[in-house]
């Protein structure tokens, strides 16, 4: 009997997904293409160690309302952002993966994505390595439960809900678009 390792289980979740997902416009199927070849040619594409670029997962958390987003204030970038970050060999699937960084960043207990696909997708250069790299951003909508309170985690100077329509100034047109699209839904 074969054991299929984490990274090659968490790959072919990634890749599966991207294969069925159906993407809301051409530029994110251009994209959704560009991150299947990227995992086609990187079996190591799903971990921070490639440097050609790697899949991660982000979550825009909604309050149990829909009135509220929650937005970090990321430490080394800062802007607001939504939560998110690397996947890790213990995720089973990229969803997981966006879900355990939402919730440790969050502090939340209870977060559930409202549907096990993307929301959208997003490349963007990033410093992991010397010489520059990809996050190749699978990013999902969570919903908080009724009630929840948030926890500033050490990633975050901040961490604070907005009001949809009243994002901070900081906050990218990326983060925008998220927010939008995640209300749609």
């Amino acid at each position: 009997m074969t054991s299929v390792s984490p990274g090659t289980a968490l790959r072919a979740d990634a890749m599966r997904m991207l294969d069925a997902w159906r993407a809301p416009d051409p530029q994110q199927d251009r994209l959704r293409r560009e991150f299947l070849r990227h995992l086609e040619s990187h079996p190591d594409g799903m971990w921070r160690e490639c440097a050609a670029g790697h899949l991660t997962a982000s979550t825009i958390v909604l309050d149990a309302t829909a009135t509220r987003v929650l937005l970090t204030l990321h430490r080394k970038i800062g802007g607001w952002l939504q939560l998110g970050g690397h996947c890790e060999p213990g995720d089973a699937t990229v969803a997981d993966a966006a879900l355990r960084e939402a919730t440790e960043e969050s502090g939340i207990a209870g977060l559930r994505l409202s549907r096990p696909w993307p929301v959208q997708l997003d490349r963007h250069a990033v410093r992991c390595h010397r010489q520059g790299s990809w996050h190749l951003d699978v990013q999902y909508a969570a919903v908080a439960p009724p009630g929840a309170r948030h926890r500033i985690s050490e990633e975050s100077a901040d961490l604070r809900w907005f009001p949809p329509d009243a994002l901070p100034e900081s906050a990218d047109d990326v983060v925008r678009r998220l927010v939008a699209k995640a209300l749609r839904f």
